[in-house]
């Protein structure tokens, strides 16, 4: 057997008697991921069985492997024991260190340190007080709201703390926490506030967690504690947002990077000074007001963030941009304190590319989106987005705190403290979906099928490692593993058994079955474990995992993967959105509308639409990865022999391309009555002979179909306003959507009472006002009084004209000769003019 690893730091072959025969084993001292010249340290070395000696002595395993980002949390070291005379310091990212421990059974212990970024984070451990960190492993730093409740203090009515000092709220609070989290019999609970601070958008924006005061000294580490809030001393109370954290009494205030529990960051109303107290409203709109003046000073983020999908379908459906809003989630029984009249929300997953500002859509039971120019429930999007950015690290992309100090607080100031809303609404307005467009999905599933992204269906039943989509946009590339797939009538079927993918230099993900048919997800080679946590922020992207093993991986492109398993066979779906229009290859053909390129070579050459199995065969064949470019990880055996060392493309395996389907067959008549006119699941069965492998592939072509139907695009026209003083009905604002208007009593509606919207996005008829009906009624009067006055001014000035013309007329006539009978008319037409004028008058 031989090891891999290549130069983009995965495998490149080095054969075993390379490794041992060169003399004494190298050391994984210093060197944990690395492949060295006579053994391993890398992550595969132990199912490959070439690590160094030393590799679990210095590589290190800890549990728990992930805790908040506010630090705190006491983590053991698994795998290696120390002398419990030993120093020990631990140190993350090379420049944060704290304290550690070794317990009385040899197991050392260190204390993750305040952060101000999420995802995993290196560390490395010292046993000789700091002078050399031999020992490295990795810790995973989880925003703060998306740990479990059981490593947070609880604020037993967190309402009531956040409106304390309001109308009739008042008396005791309490606080709560698991007191076996904290190895202390006494125990000082203190207040901290969360700053930013120095120029918005400047490289001096700098982020502070800042230790305020001692709440509770010397306390019984009882689980419990309650309290009547005071105001706080001196400018303490200025400190509207913060957070509570218990430590063991043992420690200085405000020491940092010291074991402890933090309560959920929270509206500190509780501790403001009196003059809150004595009239909160008030205090309440000049912070308002204040931030209404800052907010008009800063850049317009609104500019730059992804409109909102145009209906709830299609907010689901678009897992690569948008992940659910866990305040508001339809599968926890839309729980929306924020949004009244919402059903679900969701976020767009990355922030905007200049201002990290969010995104957050709402929608109704209807799946219509709520808009805050209708309802206080609407969407807002956000300056500070919810999970942060990266790098992280620096305002106003720290995650969930940025967002507070921006958007959550100031919300607290304008509509709960207060009734000023139509400040915070004008500042944080709902986008509509006019510009949104939704992705493109392309699937595989079953003995393998595929559908690509421009709807064309085909089957290819190759045995080996193909690119189902690369791009020349981002560098994305999603790559499939078939391999033979065992039924008892050993029939020559594959299924998709691994998909690894990469975008530019992100992380690298692997979902795959094992060879005992258990799901894994690999991330750069490493398994990963979702035990504690569901969602990791990635280096450019982030992963998801739901209870179900459904693993959706999204891309900070917007590409997002989605990977579901059933029986040994893979489901995989890929959604890019528009701008990849013209930018992708591999199996999912040609994302560009046009069916005719879809089966589109490497060498650019085609084949038709209506190519036969076999021609797809050797169009699927010349998408075989090479070894070079492979994003698999061979880690054992089984795959080194036969898919690293093997052909990329198995030339050998001959699949079943015409299934025959015999009437007299007994699975013929169970195989229609269950697929019915699914040719993919009529195939299947045929192949396999196995109902359950039809049933997975129908429900997989199901879905697809589904998703599809949801993503289908919707036409917007566009918020409607409600004339002033009248109203309106309807919010929806879809292709055929009728909105009506309707005056206050006492107005009139001119223009149009309806207004529909049309297919070319444009609505009917025209803007519709209302005026008072007085108003309408003197308008009437008084027009016509001014038109009477009008026409009898007019007539007298016509009949004085006329009059001066009339003997100036006659004069003429008088020295004219009779006989001109020009000369006669004229005068007449004039004194018929003038007797008709004089009638009038």
């Amino acid at each position: 057997m031989k090891f891999i690893g290549i130069a983009v730091s995965f495998f490149i072959p080095v054969s075993l008697a390379a490794l041992w025969n060169t003399g004494i084993p190298d050391s994984c001292s210093h060197r944990c991921g690395e492949l060295l010249s006579t053994c391993s340290c890398q992550v595969t070395c132990q199912s490959l069985r070439i690590c160094c000696p030393d590799y679990k002595e210095f590589c290190l395993h800890i549990s728990p492997y992930s805790g908040s980002l506010m630090g705190g949390k006491d983590f053991e070291i698994e795998n290696t024991a120390f002398n419990t005379s030993s120093e020990l310091r631990c140190r993350f990212k090379q420049e944060i260190e704290t304290s550690g421990y070794v317990a009385k059974d040899g197991k050392a212990h260190c204390i993750s340190p305040l952060l101000y970024e999420t995802g995993f984070v290196p560390f490395e451990v010292s046993t000789d007080g700091g002078l050399t960190f031999p020992y490295s492993g990795t810790w995973l730093s989880v925003h703060h709201s998306k740990v479990s409740d059981g490593e947070k203090s609880v604020l037993v009515n967190a309402t009531k703390w956040q409106y304390y000092g309001t109308p009739n709220t008042d008396g005791n609070l309490t606080l709560t926490w698991t007191q076996q989290v904290l190895p202390a019999t006494h125990i000082n609970i203190e207040v901290w506030g969360y700053e930013e601070i120095g120029d918005s958008y400047s490289d001096n924006w700098l982020a502070e967690w800042k230790y305020l005061y001692t709440l509770a000294r010397e306390t019984p580490n009882t689980g419990t504690f309650s309290f009547t809030p005071v105001p706080a001393k001196g400018n303490y109370s200025t400190w509207d947002f913060g957070i509570l954290r218990i430590t063991p009494s043992s420690y200085s205030d405000g020491q940092s990077n010291i074991p402890s529990v933090w309560s959920s960051e929270h509206a500190l109303a509780w501790h403001l000074g009196e003059d809150f107290r004595n009239d909160p409203t008030a205090w309440a709109t000049a912070k308002c007001l204040e931030w209404d003046r800052k907010e008009e000073k800063l850049p317009n983020f609104l500019e730059e963030i992804i409109d909102c999908p145009c209906t709830l379908a299609q907010a689901r459906a678009d897992t690569g941009r948008f992940h659910t809003d866990y305040g508001c989630d339809i599968e926890k029984g839309s729980v929306c304190t924020y949004h009244p009249g919402a059903v679900h929300c969701v976020r767009a997953i990355q922030a905007s590319p200049h201002y990290a500002a969010g995104q957050q859509c709402c929608y109704d039971s209807t799946g219509t989106q709520i808009l805050t120019q209708d309802s206080t429930g609407g969407s807002t999007p956000d300056r500070g987005h919810d999970w942060g950015s990266p790098p992280f690290l620096k305002p106003p992309r720290i995650p969930g705190f940025s967002h507070w100090l921006y958007d959550v607080i100031s919300f607290y100031y304008c509509c709960l403290w207060s009734d000023n809303c139509a400040f915070y609404m004008k500042h944080r307005p709902s986008s509509d979906c006019r510009t949104y467009r939704p992705p493109r999905a392309a699937s595989a599933f079953g003995d393998p099928h595929f559908i690509t992204f421009d709807g064309l269906n085909f089957t290819f039943k190759g045995q080996g490692e193909y690119t189902f989509v690369e791009s020349d946009l981002t560098s994305l590339r999603v790559q499939g593993r078939t391999q033979q797939a065992h039924f008892p009538n050993e029939a020559q079927v594959t299924s998709l058994s691994a998909v690894a993918m990469q975008e530019n230099n992100s992380d690298v993900i692997e979902v795959r079955y094992s060879e005992d048919l258990n799901m894994e997800v690999l991330l750069n080679q490493m398994v990963v474990n979702f035990s504690e946590q569901s969602w990791m922020d990635l280096k450019g992207l982030f992963l998801h995992s739901t209870v179900d093993q459904n693993i959706t991986v999204m891309f900070s492109s917007g590409a997002g993967v989605e990977i579901r398993g059933s029986g040994g066979f893979l489901t995989l779906t890929v959604l890019l959105p528009e701008k990849f229009i013209d930018h992708t290859q591999g199996l999912f053909g040609v994302m560009n509308g046009n069916t005719e390129d879809e089966y589109t070579f490497k060498n650019k050459t085609t084949l038709s639409v209506d190519a036969n199995p076999q021609q797809l065969f050797e169009f699927g064949a010349d998408w075989a990865v090479e070894n070079g470019t492979s994003l698999f990880t061979y880690d054992t055996e089984f795959l080194l022999n036969n898919f690293f060392y093997g052909e990329k493309h198995n030339s050998s395996f001959l699949p079943v391309f015409f299934p025959y389907e015999d009437s007299a067959d007994p699975l013929v008549k169970d195989m229609v009555l269950l697929c019915d006119s699914d040719p993919f699941c009529r195939f299947d069965v045929l192949t396999t002979r196995s109902l359950q492998v039809g049933h997975s592939t129908k429900l997989s072509h199901q879905n697809h179909k589904r998703l599809v139907e949801s993503l289908k695009s919707v036409i917007s026209c566009g918020w409607l306003d409600h004339p002033a003083n009248g109203r309106k009905e309807g919010t929806n604002y879809l292709l055929g959507s009728a909105v009506h208007f309707i005056c206050n009593q006492g107005y009139e509606l001119t223009g149009s009472k309806e207004r529909i919207c049309q297919a070319t996005g444009a609505w009917s008829g025209e803007t519709p006002s209302c005026i008072l009906r007085t108003d309408v009624k003197q308008v009437i009067v008084l027009g016509c009084v001014f038109g009477a006055v009008g026409l009898v001014v007019l007539a007298r000035l016509i009949f004085l004209c006329r009059k001066e013309r009339c003997k100036h007329n006659q004069k003429r006539v008088s020295e004219v000769p009779a006989t001109s009978k020009q000369a006669t008319e004229v005068p007449e037409k004039f004194l018929m003019i003038h007797r008709e004028s004089n009638v009038e008058d």
